[in-house]
């Protein structure tokens, strides 16, 4: 009610300084309130109903996001360094120049699709089903190796067209590593330091790409500083950082010679470190906590004794992380409750 008052009194007051303008003038001003009685009653109608592009539908709710971290572990780089980008991103989308690009890297069940999809759900009201995230997965969408140049079309494209809908759109880009060589060129255009291109804002937007790529390498870089005698709490994004650009730029995979490194358009390369025991027996507790059951410590024990298996060079690192937990817990509150 307060805001159709207010809508009225202003509608009264613009309208009554008519007299004084001349024709020209008058029809530039009908014009440009048209168009904001359109967005006006926009907003207080049609999207308070449904989802658009505006703060509404996308709160980007950091606090939401540190809650959800909380169920990472062992990823004290990730966690230090993936708020303040985003948050720094998301206050001053109207002086940047170019969107967010971000790249995660490590060892299958260290946490980067988790991290992806809470991003997703605490930036956006509807989260991973929002309109406004669009997420491409390697083997499925770029099975053909071979056709790299239809790919680069259909990946300009679907991005161009999801930007003049939404400008504050995410992209998530999962398995980097299957995609072929040469598929992401046709991006570096729209990530580069451009802002507003063909009257399409491309600065607001955020893309994450997720690959396995350097994966070894990070377990390698961690074991050696470990051996040194650097706590792995200590380790920082600045010790693998380089590691994960080189890697990436120079390994097979849709990163391998791309342009988009070469214009040094990718703003934060972050490593997912290799877990251990400890972090298991936790990603098992957080797993039985979903369920709303306390588990007992001998069957913690004979889950992870079942899936633990350590890779041969430092033997501390467990080879899938947390990936083969959620089946396993499943399995076992089916038993409980038999």
């Amino acid at each position: 009610m307060g805001n159709i008052l207010f809508y009225f009194v202003a509608m009264c007051m613009i309208w009554s300084t008519f007299a004084l303008l001349d024709p020209i003038t008058i029809g530039g001003v009908a014009t440009v309130l048209a168009w904001w009685k359109y967005d006006f009653l926009k907003e207080n109608t049609y999207c308070r109903l449904n989802e658009c592009c505006d703060d509404r539908s996308i709160p980007g709710n950091m606090y939401e996001l540190q809650i959800r971290l909380q169920d990472l572990f062992g990823q004290h780089i990730v966690k230090s360094q993936l708020i303040p980008a985003l948050k720094s991103h998301l206050r001053n989308t109207r002086n940047s120049n170019k969107p967010l690009v971000i790249s995660f890297h490590g060892t299958p069940g260290t946490g980067k699709n988790m991290v992806a999809d809470m991003i997703a759900n605490s930036v956006y009201t509807n989260g991973l089903q929002s309109q406004f995230v669009h997420k491409f997965m390697g083997r499925a969408d770029f099975a053909r190796n071979e056709e790299p140049y239809r790919y680069r079309t259909f990946i300009y494209e679907k991005v161009s067209k999801a930007l003049r809908d939404c400008p504050r759109s995410l992209f998530i880009f999962d398995e980097v590593d299957k995609m072929p060589v040469g598929a992401f060129e046709s991006l570096t255009s729209i990530v580069d330091y451009k802002g507003i291109v063909n009257r399409v804002d491309f600065s607001r937007a955020i893309f994450i790409f997720l690959s396995n790529t350097a994966g070894v390498e990070i377990s390698k870089h961690l074991g050696n500083l470990m051996k040194e005698g650097v706590r792995r709490e200590d380790t920082k994004m600045s010790n693998f950082e380089p590691t994960l650009e080189k890697a990436a730029y120079n390994m097979d995979g849709g990163l391998k010679k791309s342009s988009l490194i070469e214009a040094h358009t990718i703003d934060h390369f972050i490593p997912f470190l290799p877990l251990e025991k400890s972090h298991i027996y936790q990603c098992l507790r957080a797993e039985f906590k979903r369920y709303g059951v306390g588990p007992k410590e001998e069957t913690l024990n004979k889950i992870a004794n079942n899936v633990i298996t350590y890779d041969p060079a430092y033997n501390i690192f467990v080879t899938s992380g947390c990936k083969k937990l959620d089946k396993k817990v499943a399995v076992a509150v089916y038993n409980m409750n038999l």
